[in-house]
């Protein structure tokens, strides 16, 4: 821990990025205010139940009213249903497991280990992330109340209302979710690139009328940059929409980002601009309004306007940036979802997975749940042997911050021990200061609120501070609504720090000692795989059965989205992560970092040649063609393999020239252009997506 904060006082600039990463963190947003409202209330709401009606556990539940909703209330209803299948399952899972096994002490210590060595294997193996998470806490917090020295009607009774709590706190959740969102349908997602669009917007009519930019412009754009898009791809992700949505604005939020990065750039570039280049600036300024008006239309946008002039390289960011937003509505190319040709027949929907596919076939699942069963184990086995049942939160520090990767690892726990030595400071001060000359349930409700909305907005900042929120909501709760009054006693705050601090020693001696994995090496690894991913899309052989044909299709496309955010997880570890190589980490992350956005446009261009391959109504094509697309299409996945085994090996493949198989492809159309089953459009349609496939592979090869 020391290493880190002195590291971080060394990079960059020490306190001066430490305000800068603050000041980032906690502007305000489009609809931010909105969801921290929808937040406080829900755990204001629940805290006021919960102390009048003095049901037991109200610091669970107040936490989970503050943290599970969502920007999009339609993602938090069907959270809340995952929520409560969840604990269901958990409490039916541990009271067998205390009927089998509560008897004998050796047998009961094995059955805690299986339980633990589940819920870390569910962690990494369940495809629904949102289930095995909360499965695996709440099997973690009920194993110390059948620790307890009380009676068996008294543990089952603890179980119970535990669970009940949870419940409630999701059930009112998903009611006031609804109430708002029938007052107000949110559009957070558009109104977030939009924002972005415009302040790029301003910027190139600025420099398009020779005028200096002024300071506003120029901070918007320098905060915008450093905010990311890492908020918006969480907005998709716990969006309720189709794939084939969630695939194409992933693609247009990666690329705005792009053009906010490039623009924050040519900010601080002033070079004398031909009239050419002035004609290209408007051009472009005018293309991005065209584009975002559509999108907050919901149209599709439209191909854009080229500028008449020529390009000179006087401005090689100008450059840059029209490439970029000419790929904007290139991702909409090929909207139509591939399962509305062939939709699944009335009553034989494919079942849902409880597993991953490589569950039991990919060794990482295995070796993740044996490092977290380990961690979580000895922390167990410390506590109950030094019978101090206060600092059990170290079993619970180990499911929390359990993640792949030592910079994941690290960012999580430093989070949460600074987000509840900070609650826990707040708490003992309220307790010390505020709370004896408050006389009733309206003062601490004032209180409570204010706490609850420093919270709550700590929460909905980026992935690197929103961790810290929940933390800091979750200790100030643990101290002031774990009884029906005051709190006078310093004792729970102690034991959970204490409690912590074993997790956190127990999760470096494991995690970082015996498997350590760098998340530069993950993150690397995890571009490799995209990579190849990608490949396999472009030659998979696809099933002669139409509708196994496209679940083959969803699956694979299902593994390119994951990998796509696994580079993104492992490069927010990569900055927790310290050493002689940092700069060469950090350059590399930067450099992957870059490519994502033209690596995201190739996939959607991919995704909708498949209607071409797949020969679905409309985009049949005659043997010639069907021949040359299919050449190109295994061209472009032996140069996506290649570039995938220089990037891991530094090797040197033989070079697969897919120009030549684009230009064969070319001729082909050409000469079957009389064909009645080719029409004009499809044809263009099918040439531009090839065109831009091949024009986005020899760019990436070129950088790799």
């Amino acid at each position: 821990m020391e290493a880190i904060a002195q590291s971080l006082m060394q990079w960059p600039h020490g306190q001066a990025w430490f305000r800068d990463f603050l000041k980032e963190e906690l502007s305000p947003y489009p609809g931010r205010l909105a969801v921290v409202a929808r937040m406080v209330l829900a755990a204001t709401v629940l805290m006021i139940i919960f102390m009048t009606f003095q049901i037991p556990y109200g610091s669970y539940a107040a936490l989970y009213g503050l943290t599970i909703s969502r920007e999009d209330p339609q993602a938090t209803i069907n959270d809340v249903k995952i929520n409560i299948i969840a604990f269901a399952y958990s409490a039916v899972f541990v009271l067998i497991g205390a009927m089998l096994f509560a008897g004998d002490p050796m047998l009961r210590l094995l059955w805690i280990i299986g339980a633990l060595f589940a819920g870390f294997f569910g962690l990494s193996a369940m495809k629904n992330y949102t289930a095995a998470a909360r499965f695996g806490w709440m099997v973690v917090i009920l194993i110390p109340i059948w620790d307890k020295h009380i009676t068996a009607e008294a543990k089952v009774e603890g179980t119970l209302w535990i669970v009940g709590a949870l419940m409630i706190a999701s059930l009112l959740t998903a009611v006031l979710e609804l109430v708002f969102e029938a007052l107000h349908p949110p559009k957070d997602l558009l109104r977030s690139v939009s924002e972005r669009l415009i302040a790029v917007e301003e910027l190139l009519t600025c420099k398009a009328e020779g005028r200096m930019v002024d300071q506003k412009t120029t901070n918007h754009l320098a905060h915008l940059s450093m905010l990311g898009t890492s908020r918006l791809r969480r907005v998709l992700l716990r969006s309720a929409v189709s794939q084939n949505y969630g695939e194409q604005m992933g693609a247009v939020v990666a690329l705005v980002g792009r053009a906010v990065d490039i623009a924050a750039s040519l900010v601080h570039v002033n070079p004398q601009f031909s009239e050419d280049d002035r004609k290209r600036l408007r051009v472009l300024t005018d293309n991005l309004a065209t584009i975002r008006n559509d999108l907050q239309a919901e149209r599709v946008p439209g191909p854009i306007r080229q500028a008449d002039s020529e390009r000179s390289e006087s401005v090689p960011l100008l450059g840059e940036l029209e490439k970029t937003v000419g790929m904007i509505p290139e991702v909409f190319t090929g909207l139509q979802s591939l399962s509305a040709y062939a939709p699944p027949p009335p009553g034989h929907a494919p079942p849902a997975r409880l597993l991953v596919a490589d569950a039991f076939t990919n060794p990482e699942h295995v070796k993740f749940a044996i490092k977290g069963c380990l961690a979580a184990s000895l922390c167990y086995v410390i506590y109950m042997s030094l019978s101090w049942p206060g600092i059990s939160t170290a079993v619970t520090t180990c499911f929390l911050t359990a993640l792949s990767t030592i910079g994941s690892s690290h960012q999580k726990q430093v989070l949460r021990i600074t987000g509840a030595l900070a609650g826990g400071a707040v708490g003992m001060i309220a307790q010390i200061f505020i709370l004896p000359s408050v006389d009733s349930i309206a003062g601490f409700t004032v209180l409570f609120l204010v706490i609850s909305f420093a919270a709550a907005w700590l929460i909905n900042s980026g992935p690197r501070l929103s961790y810290f929120g929940v933390q800091f909501a979750y200790a100030y709760f643990l101290i002031n609504l774990s009884e029906f009054t005051i709190q006078t006693s310093l004792t729970p705050t102690r034991d959970r720090v204490v409690g912590i601090l074993l997790g956190l020693a127990v999760m470096w001696l494991v995690f970082d000692q015996l498997w350590g994995a760098s998340a530069i090496v993950e993150m690397k690894s995890a571009f490799i795989s995209l990579l190849r991913a990608l490949a396999k899309l472009a030659r998979e052989p696809l099933s002669k059965n139409l509708q196994v044909a496209i679940e083959q299709s969803y699956a694979l496309r299902e593994t390119v989205n994951n990998d796509f955010n696994k580079v993104r997880a492992f490069a927010d570890g990569v900055l927790f992560e310290f050493g002689p190589s940092r700069q060469q980490d950090l350059a590399l992350r930067s450099r992957i970092i870059s490519w994502q956005p033209e690596l995201r446009t190739l996939f959607i261009s991919c995704v909708a040649l498949l209607k071409y391959r797949l020969r679905l109504p409309g985009f049949e094509l005659p043997e010639p063609v069907r021949l040359a697309q299919q050449e190109f299409e295994h061209s472009l996945a032996r140069r996506l393999d290649n570039i995938a085994d220089r990037f891991q090996s530094g090797a040197h493949p033989e070079m697969v020239d897919l120009e030549v198989s684009l230009v064969h492809l070319e001729e082909s159309v050409r000469s079957c252009s009389s064909a009645p089953e080719l029409g004009t459009a499809n044809t263009q349609t099918l040439l531009l997506l090839s065109r831009r496939v091949e024009s986005l592979t020899a760019s990436l090869d070129k950088e790799v």
